[in-house]
């Protein structure tokens, strides 16, 4: 069996997964089998992990998952899920400075990522990586532009994680409460003080440097 076999073959298995959960909200309502057993469910929020990026789900579910099914204990395990799951579409823009063409897209990408060369020459890698983290955008996007950005493995890890802290910690606390995820569904489980709080966080790590920056170029 070639390679091209069994990548087809994953892409049909993670398709039929999709078309079968067709949502991170009824993903919640199948996870009595997964939850009777610690280590089964560890297993299933790993694969989760894997294909995640995939499926195009937020990555706030993982936190909300482990906190359903182990409390709060599960924080530390949601932070690594939610690390973890960033690799993919980071590397996939890693990968993809290297192949770009001469067409329209190809050229809007070359100057998005020559731009953000740009900031991550400011702030340095951690620091653009952990302060976008903080900053309420898309996770994916974060690290689909930090890969184009041409942030180093190490900085982007450190950055994930100490970035997605609160998230994971939020995410945690929201599939604890079982009642609260019931009631309010996988959207509802962050308050909007704590996200005004993360960004400004991820604003003031980003202050110094910007400062030094402009105090050296007005010298």
């Amino acid at each position: 069996m070639n390679r091209r076999a069994v990548a087809a073959g994953l892409l049909v298995a993670l398709a039929l997964a999709a078309a079968w959960l067709s949502s991170p909200d009824l993903l919640l309502s199948r996870l009595a089998w997964l939850t009777a057993d610690p280590l089964r469910f560890a297993v299933a929020l790993l694969l989760l992990a894997a294909v995640r990026p995939v499926l195009a789900w937020p990555t706030s579910l993982l936190a909300v998952l482990a906190g359903y099914g182990y409390g709060l204990a599960g924080a530390p395990f949601a932070l690594l899920l939610i690390t973890l799951t960033s690799v993919p579409p980071y590397l996939l823009a890693l990968r993809g400075r290297d192949g770009w063409g001469e067409g329209r897209a190809s050229v809007l990408a070359r100057r998005a990522a020559e731009a953000g060369e740009r900031a991550v020459s400011v702030a340095g890698g951690f620091r653009s990586v952990a302060a976008s983290r903080l900053v309420p955008t898309p996770s994916d996007a974060v690290s689909v532009a930090a890969g184009l950005a041409g942030v180093r493995l190490r900085p982007f890890l450190a950055g994930t994680a100490v970035g997605e802290v609160p998230w994971a910690v939020a995410g945690t606390v929201a599939g604890a409460s079982a009642g609260r995820l019931a009631a309010g569904g996988v959207s509802a489980v962050f308050d909007p003080r704590l996200v005004v709080a993360a960004a400004l966080a991820g604003l003031l790590l980003l202050a110094g440097p910007a400062f030094r920056r402009y105090a050296s170029s007005r010298s």
